[in-house]
């Protein structure tokens, strides 16, 4: 068997285009009969597969031997919707692990959240985690409770009736363990009732599993472990947070009765609150820092005033002596553990960013849009702080009942 012969010339002739101006012109996609295999036109086949409607110019690799035509209209890819997680149902738990968090004013801090992660350890598949709080609370249910025992509580400083109500709810609760946060208000309680109950405390555990409990002792030198006890106390840090689907946090009946009167061995106590430009950076629960992009120190430390906040600035203002050394956020400076962080004018440098990896939320406000401080916030202003600041003094004047010049609105 042997291949046709070819004819270039006829080939050419058969590509040729009559009528189209003075210079002879050919179309190289045609196919003379019995010429073989047709000639590829790179141009043609890259505009078969452009994706119009765009201002830039996109291309569909996948179109491989594409009729050439028109090019075809992208057609809109809706981005995939994620599924909400399902909510973890236990309806007969085998038993119950209970936490009494601090939960300062009906929401939970870290610690709470890190001793609910260690009830769940203690807890697993069989067990449910119950939390005991007075009035209402946010989040539980994404902290890891299956259930919810509600009371009211007492107005004022009442350590002995917290402990009494407390001891009232867990008797009728019949739980297998009860973590309390090793705190100041938590730590208190806990050695409240475990006196009041008469049972022992495992007091500032490290290491929390189903298996046991480990603390430190004797300076750290050496380490206590014991079989999950019924009271404990987790410390802070030590565990991580519940970072599973959300539980259901059934509200539960409180069943027993409060008890009216308590005995009193305190007569009067006033918390009084700390003045927040005294409370050093590492204590403080709310921090505003100012950074480069700041050039009126003057507006910014009456922003601070306003806010009821801990002053804070970054290297740079302190390096220039803008601001006192103390105040410097920072891995070089104070590493902070604040509830909320308030970043003016920072961008982000890695050393800062560490000294506010530990803070529950961040604000910050920048002209970058891609400044590292934006990215770390979770609410961000992309605006210059020196207008920002002015703007919200004005919001907080309005929400204290008085103008901007003082006067009531």
């Amino acid at each position: 068997m042997s291949r046709p012969r070819r004819d270039p010339r006829a080939e050419r002739a058969a590509t040729f285009i009559a009528g189209e101006g003075p210079r002879p012109r050919y179309d190289r996609t045609r196919r003379a009969a019995g010429s073989g295999r047709p000639r590829r036109d790179p141009r043609a086949e890259r505009e078969a597969q452009r994706i119009g409607g765009g201002a830039r110019l996109r291309y569909d690799l996948t179109q491989v031997g594409r009729p050439i035509g028109e090019a075809v209209a992208a057609v809109p890819r809706s981005a995939p919707v994620a599924e909400a997680p399902k909510t973890v149902i236990v309806e007969t738990p085998a038993f119950l692990v209970a936490v009494v968090p601090d939960a300062p004013g009906g929401r939970l801090s870290g610690h709470d959240r890190q001793v609910l992660g260690a009830a769940r350890a203690l807890a697993g598949r069989e067990g449910a985690v119950a939390v005991i709080v007075e009035g209402d609370c946010e989040g539980l249910g994404a902290a890891g409770a299956d259930r919810v025992l509600r009371f009211d509580g007492a107005k004022g400083y009442d350590p002995a009736g917290r402990a009494a109500r407390v001891g009232v709810a867990l008797a009728g609760l019949a739980a297998r363990h009860v973590l309390f946060p090793e705190s100041l208000d938590g730590g208190d309680l806990a050695r409240r009732v475990a006196v009041a109950s008469g049972e022992a405390l495992f007091t500032n555990a490290e290491v929390v599993a189903a298996k046991g409990l480990v603390r430190p002792a004797r300076g750290r030198r050496v380490e206590q472990s014991l079989a999950p006890p019924r009271l404990a106390t987790v410390a802070p840090d030590a565990v991580a947070d519940y970072a599973g689907p959300p539980r259901e946090a059934r509200a539960l009946p409180f069943e027993g009765s409060v008890p009216v009167e308590t005995p009193k061995n305190i007569v009067s106590a006033t918390r009084i609150p700390a003045d927040p430009a005294t409370v050093p950076l590492s204590l403080a629960e709310f921090v505003v820092s100012a950074g480069n992009g700041l050039t009126d120190l003057d507006t910014f430390r009456q922003v601070v005033t306003e806010l009821h906040a801990t002053p804070g600035a970054s290297r740079v203002l302190c390096d220039a002596g803008l601001m006192p050394r103390h105040s410097q956020v920072g891995a070089s400076g104070t590493v902070l553990a604040a509830t909320c962080y308030f970043a003016l004018g920072i961008s982000g440098a890695p050393q800062h960013l560490q000294g506010v990896a530990g803070c529950e939320h961040v604000v910050a406000v920048n002209t970058d849009l891609h400044a590292a401080m934006i990215e770390r916030a979770g609410l961000a202003v992309v605006q210059d702080a020196q207008a920002v600041m002015p703007a919200l003094l004005r919001l907080l004047a309005q929400e204290s009942g008085q103008g901007a010049e003082g006067a009531p609105l």
